[in-house]
């Protein structure tokens, strides 16, 4: 799995080569990766002409092995699609297309994250312990290689956060530093006057602060990071 994450551009592409080696290895015909964020499934790669087929008509119905498989945390084994009496006309549906057994294996939940791997054969009966067991490892790594690119993300986040942040702080720094030459008083003293001209205009402290700047200089403030202004 590092090898893939090393090699890979993106999360997508790091699933996609996760499930075709898994599928390679067994009898399955297809297989999707279903994630759910804000109570919406989607299938965000597949391999094989059924598997989105599958997923989707499992999502307009809201029953199905995979969303159990998700929503449950359980992994649900279908040895016989056409001996199975769950989950509506799904079944039937799944014959139609050619499928007779299935495999839906829960991806560990992380940072509010469901997801399940459903596999998908031909023939009844096409998954045996081994396979589920392997497979169930396969599952793993997809959880493991979510977590790390939410993780990724979530840093990434938290980086243009903290330049906002910085950036607003300058701005701040800047007027504080103006009117304490204008008025010869204290950092305190400008800051409090900052303050309650942001309370009194109903406008945040960084908006007063980059207006005041303009008015002074002509032109908005420079963005730098911030400085503390001379006593």
């Amino acid at each position: 799995m590092i090898d893939w994450l090393l090699e890979t551009a993106s999360l997508r592409e790091f699933l996609q080569h996760l499930i075709d080696d898994a599928v390679g290895a067994t009898d399955a015909v297809g297989c999707g990766v279903t994630l759910q964020r804000r109570q919406r499934p989607l299938t965000v790669v597949s391999t094989g002409s059924v598997a989105d087929k599958l997923d989707e008509k499992q999502y307009g119905q809201d029953d199905g092995p995979c969303l159990h498989a998700l929503r449950t945390g359980e992994v649900v084994h279908v040895p016989d699609v056409l001996e199975e009496t769950r989950w509506g006309s799904y079944p039937r549906f799944a014959a139609g297309l050619g499928i007779r057994s299935s495999l839906s294996l829960p991806i560990p939940a992380r940072d509010h994250t469901a997801g399940a791997l459903n596999f998908y054969a031909a023939d009844p009966g096409a998954f045996s312990e081994d396979d589920r067991q392997r497979l169930a490892l396969i599952a793993a790594q997809a959880g493991g290689g979510i977590a790390l690119a939410q993780r990724l993300a979530d840093a990434e986040e938290f980086t243009r956060e903290l330049q906002t942040a910085l950036a607003s702080r300058s701005v701040v720094d800047q007027a504080i530093g103006s009117v304490m030459q204008q008025r010869q008083c204290t950092a305190e003293e400008a800051f409090d006057l900052l303050r309650r001209l942001s309370q009194e205009t109903n406008l945040k402290l960084r908006d007063v602060c980059t207006r005041l700047l303009t008015g002074i200089a002509g032109r908005p403030p420079a963005e730098r990071p911030p400085l503390r202004p001379r006593p």
